[in-house]
């Protein structure tokens, strides 16, 4: 933060604000009975001038908040054990949200990390906004990113995974194999990480000379139920594809479903290869083939980053990123022959 002058007490900054001590206090730590209109006003004159704390910094709680854009699928299971297991190592507790992007719920969940001050807070394909970003800065609660969904600013931490390779790692398996005709079913056009797929899958055919067909190429949303939609609609193609890179298991799974209803055997008639290598995935009729990210690492990761902050170091990079490996099992095999 940059100051202007040297930092102000509460007083000072209601003097300047035109208002009460009382309500700058309900400002600085997070209260909700404040016009938003007044709580900018006095977070502007924090930023310009900062804020000098009349007392010693609380001690923060012996708590890492671990917050989700949405708690779905084997995902946040994967990322709640990687920080578990650090956090006990230093006898920490996790805390756990979902806020599924909603304004008022992540408005909610502010306020209460602000009263319960904990050690830091690890958002995890973070929906929350630049002013949330700079109150948890103001309160000097540490925030790290994993996974984030878009870029993240230059002085917050982050942990993510090497997605560009692994969409290029998985298109050219397919390629490999003798695959021309790859569908490919990305997630949101808003995440970092699916258009990080999407630009290494368009490597790998650019590589090979194979054209990216626009018709193979399926917006999903990292949802089973996207991967059985945009799987049926490129299925029923003239044209269809051999192979489908689904960019997450979730949608893998939906185009298995989606192969069945119209009598396709996988991977006789059609390889699937997904992204993330969940658990379960080892279990799916046939194994699923998929690139797998290490989300449990990343999460530990992430809270390493944390403690870090919270001891007073910057870690040694602002970004870390995890190298993404392919898993081959059953559901990817060369292309079935023409008919003769």
């Amino acid at each position: 933060m940059t100051t202007e002058s040297s930092p102000l007490t509460i007083a000072q900054l209601a003097e300047l604000a035109g208002v009460s001590t009382a309500t700058v206090s309900k400002v600085v730590n997070g209260r909700s009975q404040v016009s938003s209109e007044t709580r900018a006003a006095v977070e502007e004159l924090i930023r310009r001038h900062g804020y000098r704390r009349q007392r010693r910094r609380s001690t923060p709680t012996a708590l890492v908040e671990l917050v989700f854009h949405a708690l779905e699928g084997d995902y946040p299971v994967e990322i709640t054990k990687g920080v578990a297991r650090v956090a006990r190592e230093h006898e920490l507790t996790v805390g756990i949200s979902d806020l599924c992007c909603d304004r008022s719920a992540a408005d909610a969940w502010l306020e209460g990390v602000l009263r319960r001050r904990p050690s830091g807070v690890i958002a995890v394909f973070s929906c929350l906004t630049e002013t949330q970003h700079e109150q948890l800065a103001l309160r000097e609660i540490p925030l790290v990113l994993l996974d984030p969904a878009d870029a993240p600013a230059r002085n917050i931490p982050s942990v993510g995974a090497g997605n560009w390779n692994g969409g290029l790692t998985a298109t050219r398996h397919l390629l490999g194999l003798g695959h021309r005709r790859i569908g490919i079913i990305t997630g949101p056009d808003s995440a970092l990480s699916s258009r990080a797929r999407l630009d290494g899958y368009r490597t790998a055919l650019d590589m090979a000379g194979v054209p990216v067909d626009p018709e193979l190429v399926g917006r999903g949303d990292f949802l089973i139920e996207g991967g059985l939609a945009e799987g049926h609609r490129m299925l029923r193609l003239p044209d269809r594809p051999t192979a489908i890179f689904a960019t997450n298991d979730g949608q893998a799974i939906g185009v298995y479903h989606a192969a069945h209803r119209l009598g396709l055997r996988v991977p006789d008639d059609l390889s699937v290869i997904g992204f993330d290598d969940m658990p379960s995935m080892r279990w799916a009729i046939p194994p699923l083939t998929t690139v797998r990210q290490p989300l449990a690492e990343m999460a530990a990761a992430a809270t390493s980053m944390v403690l870090k902050l919270v001891n007073g170091e910057q870690p040694p990079q602002s970004r870390v990123e995890l190298a993404t490996d392919l898993v081959v099992r059953e559901s990817t095999a060369p292309p079935p022959l023409p008919p003769a």
